[in-house]
């Protein structure tokens, strides 16, 4: 898998608002992913137009890490974005 997971400077972020991100499948942006500032409510729209509120459990167990580590996608991110993913290669 070679999932990627980046935030989303375009947008403006106001002290409580959304934190974006853009998730991409090798170089091909396949996914746009949001946490509020709590990292209670999260959501997931693919580039095909399909969305899903809570897709894994918590936002803390789809991003497994950021702050001075990179950030990057959870196994359980991974597996769902396999399983979820339309069209592109779910390969490794």
């Amino acid at each position: 898998m070679r999932y990627r997971i980046e935030q989303d400077d375009s947008t403006k972020r106001r002290s409580f608002g959304e934190y974006t991100y853009r998730i991409y499948d090798g170089d091909r942006l396949i996914a746009k992913y949001w946490h509020d500032h709590r990292g209670d409510e999260h959501s997931i729209e693919f580039t095909d137009g399909r969305s899903e509120d809570w897709p894994v459990g918590c936002m803390i167990e789809f991003i497994a890490s950021g702050g001075p580590e990179p950030l990057r996608l959870s196994e359980r991110a991974q597996a769902y974005l396999k399983e979820h993913q339309s069209g592109g290669s779910a390969d490794t």
